[in-house]
């Protein structure tokens, strides 16, 4: 299995982490709402990387680029948020 990379990518106002690993992409998508906050509003995981932890890398990334670029992540996407709850070491990059 090969190391799984993941890429930014912002378009206007929506972005967007795709991890890529064997030939299958997971995503977390988000809307940028001003300078400081990022609604984090869907993450998607295909059956093939199931169970490999590729939805948690994801939300990793976003706490990290959060914490780097001073952006507070509001978890309106049910994975993000259940992510948020069971990392309350991640509270300062959340706004709930």
């Amino acid at each position: 299995m090969s190391d799984p990379q993941i890429t930014h990518r912002l378009e206007g106002s929506k972005g967007q982490y795709v991890l890529s690993q064997n030939g299958a992409e997971a995503v977390l998508t988000y809307s940028k709402l001003g300078e400081h906050q990022v609604i984090a509003d869907h993450t998607e995981v295909p059956e093939t990387l199931s169970g490999t932890g590729a939805g948690l890398k994801l939300v990793e990334r976003l706490v990290s680029d959060a914490r780097a670029q001073g952006f507070r992540i509001v978890p309106l996407c049910p994975f993000v948020n259940a992510m948020r709850r069971k990392h309350p070491e991640w509270a300062d990059a959340f706004n709930v």
